[in-house]
């Protein structure tokens, strides 16, 4: 928290500022495919040994009097090690989930996040497959809309 005092004439108001910084505890993957989404899901699942399943879609509340979104997403995880996998669709019902990298197609978010070496790994492992056309490690911090992908 930080304060700091204004002086505006001879009176001197106090303010409090508060800087709110959101736990990003996950890390992310982007992945530009242009398959549909169950057909992504059975490529990865057959070509890295996983097991995603569809769930119920993300639903964002709506900005400025819009319809609300909604976006496919499947879950995996691995019990062991409480790790969580998330495939996320970007295109939604009404536009991107994060519209500032409009390019990408999915998003694999992880949660309880393991290793780099295992994440590396993995990333390898999507690019191998073909009708990826490519998948990058993409850094939580730095994408203004991150707020969509609080769940």
């Amino acid at each position: 928290m930080y304060f700091y005092s204004r002086i505006i004439g001879s009176k001197a108001l106090n303010k409090k500022v508060l800087k709110f910084e959101i736990d990003l505890d996950f890390v992310l993957v982007a992945i530009t495919s242009s398959l549909k989404d169950y057909r992504l899901c059975y490529m990865v699942n057959r070509e890295l040994k996983m097991n995603f399943a569809k769930t119920e879609d993300l639903h964002l509340d709506p900005l400025h009097g819009n319809n609300p979104a909604y976006f496919s997403i499947y879950r995996y995880a691995i019990d062991d090690e409480e790790a969580e996998f998330f495939l996320i669709a970007n295109k939604g019902s009404e536009g991107y989930l994060i519209p500032e990298m409009n390019k990408t197609d999915y998003w694999l978010m992880i949660k309880n996040y393991y290793d780099n070496d295992e994440l590396d790994k993995l990333v390898t492992g999507l690019n191998r497959i073909p009708e990826i056309v490519a998948a990058v490690k993409v850094d939580p911090k730095k994408i203004k809309s991150r707020e969509n992908l609080l769940f």
